[in-house]
């Protein structure tokens, strides 16, 4: 995804962080809202649909954007960056207390997430470990492959014998 590029015409009325009237001043389409952030007219449209943009006031049934717009794509653009799905930014937008502070809501969802992020390095690790292993392969035919892999797993399926291993990190996995 591009960064934001929002001309300086679009900044009026936001003094000391605080949004203006003029900046709520419904005056943008979809296509200058959609130049401005650099995404499609249709991703607004979609982001709508989810729930995660508020539908926009109309006029003669085309949709009017507030400079708001704006700064809410700007948010989704970087929680999109940085990994978190669509549900994930609705609860950022919608799941919190309306006083809660963005700063609390952020800590609150970057904490799951980096919890998150710590499994699947593990997975990641684990993967990278049976890869290794599976290079040491010197089976001719698959079944004697598959008979290998089943007798050294005793017959646990390997689902199991991956979860364990992610869930026990200190022992070496087998293939």
């Amino acid at each position: 995804m591009r960064g934001i590029r929002i001309h300086p015409v679009y900044f009026r009325g936001v003094r000391n962080g605080e949004v203006g009237y003029h900046a709520r001043m419904p005056h943008m389409l979809i296509s200058d809202v959609a130049r401005q952030v650099g995404i499609r007219a249709s991703t607004i449209r979609y982001y709508e649909q989810v729930g995660i943009l508020e539908p926009p006031q109309r006029t003669s049934g085309q949709r009017r954007y507030d400079n708001t717009v704006l700064y809410r794509l700007a948010l989704i653009q970087r929680a999109r960056l940085t990994g978190f799905s669509l549900e994930e930014i609705r609860r950022l937008f919608f799941g919190f207390a309306k006083n809660t502070p963005i700063s609390a809501r952020w800590r609150k969802l970057s904490e799951r997430k980096l919890e998150e992020l710590d499994g699947l390095m593990q997975q990641i690790k684990t993967m990278q470990q049976l890869l290794l292993k599976i290079q040491e392969c010197r089976c001719d035919a698959v079944e004697q492959c598959g008979k290998a892999m089943f007798e050294h797993t005793a017959g646990r399926p390997l689902r199991n014998l991956f979860e364990k291993t992610v869930n026990d990190s200190s022992r070496p996995p087998a293939v």
